[in-house]
């Protein structure tokens, strides 16, 4: 249901308001440096700077791939982040923890691409932080810190109304305020979920082999266990022959809440062995945090003068790291019909611009989610004749160059709809 409180005179005029300053909300305000409007973002705190991080790396991390990359690099973003810690990893593998079956992907698969990675391994603070630095620098974007207290819906638009009191009447106004999106919710959006019950357990640890610059995953019979690789040369335990990676276990509900009552010792031991010592013992291991896993997806991303990027339009399973991936080309395509707007003399929020927003990435986004979601059943546990079968189908695959390079092409964001802003850069 649409907020029906009382409509307040606006605090003042703005062009675009975003409600959410988490990494889709802010690369949106980034890649709107140049355009003439005025921007809000709005979010109830601003990110710490990196002499206020704790020792330990962030829990959360994402695989950039290469067009979130050239994003990061066009918004200015990507030279901060290079001085703090990023991880380019080269290769992937992935095995069947009940067989024989592997799926290897090199850099390799995509020769004549001028492409030495595949993709970036950044704790999300690290994105965060290097793009709200961007946007400090932008005359046309203010950050106001605030919640959300409500969004009423005008006979022209919408208005907003903050929790410090301010209220604004957009031309558009952007949910990028994520899953649990109040924008999205205020606003009537018709959202379909499934709970996996599943959940993640996330944590660092270190390891006693090299990580290789490797992508590890394998697909156990209680779901999929990924070690992402993380900087050793800026490492904040000190560096130097100290091997670390990120890892996200999913698990349904019950084994996830026993991984999370064990002891560190228990943990390591166990870890190591569901992972078959790919790296050697597990040395150490930082503190576990857990989250309950749930696809869902609005049924549209947009209405008349409003448009939802990121994880309020949809959430995805994270076994492969696709989630900001396609939450910072939701915030390109959009950039790029609010530039195609204004070029033509429209508001910002002009309905036909919006359409053209949904229409290239709810497609987009929807096979990006069937995809993940066919893979993960493609792991659940089976008879052993099926199983049997599955690993001959991942030894076929691997084999398979040409159908490895297309998969692969569309994961890394160098095929399919582009925009502009996410093609690839020269590095600078």
């Amino acid at each position: 249901m649409e907020n029906t409180n009382p409509i307040q005179p606006p605090s003042s005029g703005a062009d675009i308001v975003i409600v959410g300053g988490g990494m889709a909300g802010l690369a949106l305000a980034a890649l709107l440096r140049d355009a003439p409007v005025s921007v809000i973002l709005v979010d109830r705190a601003a990110p710490a700077d990196p002499e206020s991080w704790p020792a330990q790396y962030d829990p959360r991390v994402s695989a950039l791939s290469l067009a979130s990359e050239a994003l990061l690099r066009r918004t200015g973003a990507w030279g901060l982040m290079s001085a703090e810690r990023l991880c380019a990893y080269r290769h992937m593998h992935v095995w069947d923890g009940e067989g024989t079956g592997t799926v290897d992907f090199d850099v390799g698969d995509l020769a004549g691409e001028a492409i030495d990675h595949l993709g970036t391994i950044a704790e999300n603070r690290v994105t965060q932080w290097a793009l709200y630095r961007q946007v400090q620098q932008q005359q046309n974007v203010t950050f106001v810190e605030s919640g959300l207290k409500a969004v009423s819906a005008l006979p022209d638009g919408w208005q907003v109304s903050l929790e410090n009191g301010d209220t604004w009447q957009p031309s558009l106004l952007v949910g990028a305020d994520g899953g649990r999106s109040m924008v999205r919710d205020l606003a009537g959006f018709n959202v379909r979920a499934w709970p996996y019950h599943h959940s993640a357990i996330v944590t660092t640890v270190r390891t006693e082999q090299p990580h290789q610059h490797t992508a590890w995953q394998v697909f156990l019979p209680t779901g999929p266990l990924a070690f992402l690789p993380l900087s050793d040369c800026a490492a904040p335990h000190g560096g130097g022959n100290r091997h670390y990676c990120s890892i996200v276990w999913s698990a349904d509900t019950a084994k996830a809440e026993d991984i999370m009552a064990w002891d560190d010792a228990t943990f390591m031991s166990r870890l190591g062995s569901a992972f078959e010592y790919h790296l050697g013992n597990i040395l150490e291991a930082d503190p576990r945090f857990s989250f309950p896993l749930v696809q869902q997806h609005a049924t549209h991303y947009t209405r008349p003068g409003l448009a939802l990027i990121g994880d309020a339009a949809h959430t995805i399973h994270p076994l492969a790291g696709q989630g900001i991936n396609l939450g910072f080309l939701d915030a390109a395509v959009l950039a790029e019909e609010i530039q195609q707007n204004l070029s033509r003399g429209l508001p910002a929020g002009e309905r036909s611009g919006l359409r053209r927003y949904e229409r290239r990435r709810k497609s987009h986004n929807l096979m990006t989610m069937s995809a993940m979601e066919g893979f993960k059943r493609f792991f659940e546990p089976l008879h052993w004749l099926l199983a049997t079968a599955r690993n001959e189908g991942m030894s076929q695959f691997n084999r398979h160059y040409l159908a490895k390079r297309q998969v692969i092409s569309h994961a890394m964001g160098i095929a399919g709809d582009i925009p502009e802003t996410a093609k690839k850069v020269q590095e600078k």
